[in-house]
């Protein structure tokens, strides 16, 4: 917990951005027969009873200083080490170029490890993406100390909370969303300091 609140006081640097990664599912759920559309003081309506259409995984990149987010899909929508790989790569080469190093905050699922860059590529690149990153990992039972669930919750509040049926279609409704967040980005200003955190959570610290 301290390491990762010592990464979020350090001041913001252009050269080596702090991102927040999570991953989020949505179960896909396709209309069972066709939704009568709204009307004039009349909301749309849907038959209670649906279609499962698998579910898909998305990872929430979130770039707390800049106030901007992204949402990567694997090809499949799927979470497999390889998966995490495709993301990293997608951060290190499409959204953060030029950065000389990437400070990368996430929990500690079992693929959320340098180990799935040797799996999705050869090692010359697998050590490469390596080099770019700095990985802080939060503790177990402590991800609310990861910025990337604010904007998950704020992305299934504002644009999950529907039936979507399938990957394309969330792919699309996704899009959307990001397109009209970033347009008038806002950074989070986290005030959680460790000096608060050995007051308030003093019963998780051992007794000297």
């Amino acid at each position: 917990m301290e390491d990762v609140l010592e990464v979020y006081s350090r001041p913001p640097t252009p050269a080596i951005p702090l991102v927040c990664l999570d991953e989020f599912a949505k179960q896909l759920l396709s209309e069972s027969r066709p939704a009568i559309p709204a009307a004039p003081g009349r909301p749309a309506r849907h038959d209670y009873e649906y279609v499962r259409e698998g579910s898909v995984t998305g990872f929430m990149i979130a770039m707390p200083h800049v106030g901007e987010r992204d949402v990567f899909i694997g090809r499949d929508g799927r979470r497999t080490a390889t998966d995490f790989a495709a993301c990293l790569d997608h951060i290190a080469h499409r959204l953060l170029p030029g950065a000389d190093k990437i400070l990368l905050v996430m929990d500690n699922l079992n693929t959320h490890t340098t180990a799935s860059l040797y799996e999705a590529f050869p090692a010359e690149k697998a050590r490469a993406l390596c080099e770019r990153f700095e990985i802080h990992h939060t503790p177990k039972h402590g991800s609310w100390l990861n910025m990337a669930e604010i904007e998950i919750g704020l992305l299934a509040r504002q644009c999950l909370n529907r039936r979507i049926g399938s990957v394309d279609e969330f792919r699309s409704q996704v899009g959307a969303y990001l397109r009209w967040k970033n347009a008038d980005p806002k950074p989070i200003r986290w005030q959680f300091d460790n000096s608060q955190a050995r007051v308030k959570l003093r019963s998780l610290y051992p007794s000297v």
